[in-house]
């Protein structure tokens, strides 16, 4: 593969792939595991088209896995939704541990933003022309979580130029 199949990946694939995430989990208020799929299969094409060691890639695997097994802890006790900490370990991947912390903490800045504007948004009544919408009905009652994979896309978003890989493309 070359650096043009890499910076596809990087430059259409992964931003495709977060918004992707975003808007099934605002409408369906899940994350399907194929969307999380591909986003890990997408990392194991780009790391070696990109020009990534097997020693930086390793470690881009062990941030990918320290998050899977830090938001699994947070779906095993009822904290985070299961698509949610599928695609937090899956951007890991592409993040690496040098901007990992980064997103965290956006995300998190993002999600509970989001969840204060989604808990107040619920204490007003829906608007009529709303009504229609299963999505909107579904994520106005006070019953349904927070859609938090736009909140992890979003972040992924905004950390990722910074990320390793993007100083490839200069290169080119």
């Amino acid at each position: 593969m070359s650096m043009s199949a890499a910076n596809l990946l990087l430059c259409v694939l992964f931003p495709f792939l977060m918004a992707y995430a975003a808007a099934s989990d605002l409408l369906t208020m899940r994350i399907s595991n194929r969307v999380t799929g591909f986003v890990a299969v997408g990392f194991v094409l780009y790391a070696p088209a990109s020009g990534m060691g097997l020693e930086e890639i390793g470690w881009h695997l062990a941030a990918g896995a320290l998050t899977l097994t830090v938001t699994f802890t947070m779906f095993a006790r009822g904290w985070v939704g299961g698509g949610d900490a599928k695609l937090a370990a899956g951007t890991a991947l592409w993040l690496g541990f040098g901007s990992l912390l980064d997103y965290v903490v956006i995300a998190s800045i993002l999600g509970g933003l989001l969840t204060l504007g989604l808990l107040y948004l619920r204490t007003l009544p829906l608007p009529a022309i709303t009504v229609r919408l299963p999505f909107a009905v579904r994520l106005h009652d006070m019953k349904t979580g927070i859609p938090y994979g736009i909140a992890l896309a979003a972040a992924a978003l905004i950390v990722m130029p910074r990320a390793a890989g993007w100083e490839r493309l200069a290169l080119m």
